[in-house]
């Protein structure tokens, strides 16, 4: 799969949450995820052991019963039925619920994990944690745009944590899931920077 012709600051500043341009009739190779993957990998970890682990699911079974448990947590956090029309909703819970609708279609399914449970830990135990998978999670984001693939990082699917790791084979009392990333080639590449709030409104500069 050819490297799209994007610089270092495109990449980082359109990689953007996609939903409904992700194509869920297009394979991807199981190659071009290993690169996504191994890049993810790279990524900075604050432990040496690097407990983290990426479950990769393709299978179409596996798939639905996932985007079971995600519409579970959806129709909760959404107050709503996925199937349900809401003409007048915004782009973004229009887009989001697209997805709750039409998560089993999307031909992979990558699930982070951490190995060890953070029930109870100190926050800063659990801030290097999960900083430290989600960077690695970030990165096969960042690599999957740069190969035209699209992405989202979701939760919804974590209200039934158990369920998936029943579903998954991940030991539920030694592994926590962190996440759900739906990856797909996307419906064109002409993503653009999303906009954002002011620069000054949201970086201090050496104290609040």
């Amino acid at each position: 799969m050819p490297i799209l012709d994007l610089t270092v600051d495109e990449v980082l500043s359109t990689t953007r949450a996609v939903r409904k341009r992700l194509d869920l009739t297009r394979p991807v190779e199981r190659d071009v995820l290993e690169e996504c993957l191994r890049l993810g990998l790279q990524a900075p970890t604050a432990s040496n052991t690097q407990p983290w682990h990426f479950v990769v699911v393709t299978e179409p079974g596996t798939r639905a019963a996932l985007a079971e448990c995600y519409r579970t947590g959806w129709a909760a956090y959404a107050d709503s039925d996925p199937y349900e029309e809401r003409p007048d909703e915004s782009a973004l819970a229009s887009s989001s619920r697209h997805l709750a609708r039409h998560l089993q279609d999307v031909p992979v399914h990558v699930i982070p994990c951490l190995r060890g449970r953070l029930e109870g830990s100190p926050h800063d135990h659990q801030a290097a944690m999960l900083g430290s998978v989600l960077q690695g999670a970030w990165s096969f984001q960042l690599a999957a745009r740069s190969r035209g693939l699209g992405t989202v990082w979701t939760t919804l699917h974590l209200p039934r944590e158990r369920d998936a790791a029943e579903i998954l084979g991940i030991p539920y009392d030694e592994v926590a899931q962190v996440g759900l990333i739906p990856t797909a080639y996307t419906l064109g590449t002409d993503f653009k920077p999303a906009k954002r709030k002011p620069f000054d409104e949201v970086v201090h500069w050496e104290r609040w």
